[in-house]
């Protein structure tokens, strides 16, 4: 989709308060950016939680027709408080590594109970913790894993709960470095060999066969590739079963996309409503638990990262505008050439617009927000919101250039509260010699 040539609509998060004059000031929630900015500084991330459990509470309502938990992935924004905000929904977790499932249990133990474990490189260590966290499922991506978290089981006399990631070789339309379902990935196993390591599952007693795992992919926006991909998994389920397994969930992983030019909540809401029946489509009549690993959808519209123009600059007929963000910062523009839609805080609809590059002061030509892009004209020392920033922003954040890491701040109504402080240099130092 070509990048918006106007100010775009925001979604719910943020939204213009608008005066007599035609100016407005952007808000999260009911709180001023501005204001925000003046009291935490920037470059900054804002984030709305009202945005957060609307989304959160979308998935969980379109998917009411069938038993299911809503499995938030934590490596789309691992912040304490957002997976706080969420496990007092009572929802679940996905997670990749030890440090995400630490992450879980530091904000309520209990939790584990709801966190399914996936990726390709479990280590021991981090199975072992699984395994004492008393998780709900283990999805196992080789026949090696497989081997290793049964010996883990063993020594530590505990059956783990697993599911085999399978490879329903189902292309979707997205990056090719986040597409996950096809044979030539590093993610899953072929149906053909995943029939094979079920038998080997069943023969141990330290294993125990619950489930199906499937997931092409992320920032899927047709909802096609989903559907496609559970027929195949209904009949996986269908032939496991008769092969004797006891099969209770299905883990049809995450993926669905956000359009990165801003929506509104309701829109969302029928985008889930329509993810929901083509998920659902092939499973009823199965009497299964539906496990769904949505990250991005919930968290990405709801936050922004707020950033001040540095300088204007022009280069023959080139124009910049360097701001004091970087792709540090927010990585995914220089990574995937991912569009963000950016705004002016302060919005003055007498000014014309500028075809300009975004960027940062990163010693890089890869440190860009957006190039090319007709924006309205911006003065030094103005704001400018970089939306869709709640996934994929702060996790990916790195300190290049010895830069330190944005503060967060999260926005419930009138309240803000700094839910990760900025990062000092002595921050950056510490542990060095």
């Amino acid at each position: 989709m070509s990048p918006s040539r106007k100010t775009p609509p925001q979604p719910s998060a943020f939204t213009y308060s608008t005066d007599k004059r035609g100016q407005g000031s952007l808000l999260c929630d009911q709180i001023p950016l501005t204001r925000l900015a003046e009291r935490f500084g920037t470059p900054l991330y804002v984030y709305s939680a009202s945005e957060i459990l609307r989304r959160y509470r979308a998935f969980d309502d379109a998917f009411q027709p069938i038993p299911h938990t809503i499995c938030y992935s934590v490596k789309a924004n691992s912040n304490l408080a957002i997976l706080r905000l969420l496990a007092k929904q009572n929802c679940g977790f996905d997670v990749v590594s030890g440090g995400e499932l630490q992450r879980v249990v530091q904000v309520n133990r209990s939790a584990a109970r709801n966190v399914v474990f996936s990726g390709v490189g479990k280590t021991v260590v981090e199975i072992q913790a699984a395994l004492k966290a008393g998780i709900l499922l283990f999805n196992v991506e080789s026949q090696s894993e497989l081997r290793t978290l049964a010996e883990c089981a063993e020594k530590l006399k505990l059956v783990a709960p697993i599911a085999l990631r399978v490879n329903p070789d189902v292309p979707a339309e997205t990056h090719p470095y986040i597409s996950t379902g096809l044979r030539e990935h590093k993610f899953g196993v072929p149906l053909a060999e995943a029939y094979r390591l079920y038998g080997q599952a069943a023969e141990s007693k330290w294993l125990h066969v619950a489930g199906v795992s499937v997931h092409i992919g992320s920032q899927i926006t047709d909802v096609k590739p989903f559907s496609a991909a559970m027929e195949r998994v209904a009949e996986v389920v269908l032939d496991l079963r008769a092969q004797g397994h006891k099969i209770k969930y299905v883990d049809a992983g995450g993926g669905l996309g956000i359009s990165y030019i801003a929506r509104s909540s309701d829109d969302f809401a029928h985008a889930v409503s329509t993810y929901a029946r083509s998920v659902m489509k092939s499973l009823r009549g199965l009497n299964i638990h539906l496990l769904l690993e949505p990250g991005r959808s919930i968290v990405g519209p709801a936050g922004a990262l707020i950033t001040r123009i540095i300088y204007r600059k022009r280069n023959g007929q080139k124009n910049f505008l360097v701001v004091d963000a970087a792709m540090n910062d927010l990585i995914r523009p220089a990574l995937y050439q991912a569009h963000h839609e950016i705004v002016p805080v302060q919005r003055d609809h007498s000014l014309g617009t500028q075809t300009t590059d975004v960027v940062g002061p990163v010693c890089e030509t890869g440190d860009f927000f957006a190039r090319d892009r007709e924006m309205p004209e911006v003065n030094e020392g103005d704001l400018l919101a970089i939306l869709d920033a709640g996934a994929y922003g702060m996790s990916l954040s790195s300190n290049y250039n010895s830069r330190p890491r944005p503060a967060e701040v999260l926005v419930q109504g009138k309240t803000a509260t700094v839910i990760r402080k900025r990062e000092t240099f002595r921050d950056l130092i510490r542990g060095e010699g």
